[in-house]
């Protein structure tokens, strides 16, 4: 059974930084691409990024474009999200999900997934 999960989370003011981890058993772990999806109560799940098997990154939420970045290091089966400039916009939780080798934005084609981390941007 894969073994999933995210950690990182907290509660920030607007502007400020926090990386999230996603550590997977996921074998071999450089096979996989892991994508990050937010959820807001009531809303539906939304794409935020993606890091395929081959590194290449892929862009869901505009809005993450230029303040997020996402990083992999297999040695550790772990892949990094970095979010810089936080906004209140950007709360919900976050969840990391595992699919072999591509990048999809269908959450449906994603067969594993962590429990969330909360993430929480307020004054």
């Amino acid at each position: 059974q894969v073994h999933i999960v995210e950690s990182g989370g907290g509660l920030v003011q607007p502007g400020e930084s926090l990386r999230l981890s996603c550590e997977a058993s996921e074998y071999p772990f450089f096979s996989y691409a892991i994508a990050w999806f937010r959820q807001v109560p009531g809303k539906e799940r939304e794409g935020v990024l993606c890091i395929s098997s081959g590194s290449g990154i892929v862009y869901y939420e505009n809005s993450a474009k230029g303040r997020f970045t996402i990083s992999r290091e297999n040695g550790l089966n772990t892949v990094y999200l970095q979010m810089n400039n936080l906004k209140p916009d950007d709360t919900a939780v976050y969840y990391c999900a595992t699919r072999k080798y591509y990048c999809s934005d269908d959450e449906m084609e994603y067969a594993s997934w962590g429990q969330g981390t909360q993430v929480t941007v307020s004054s």
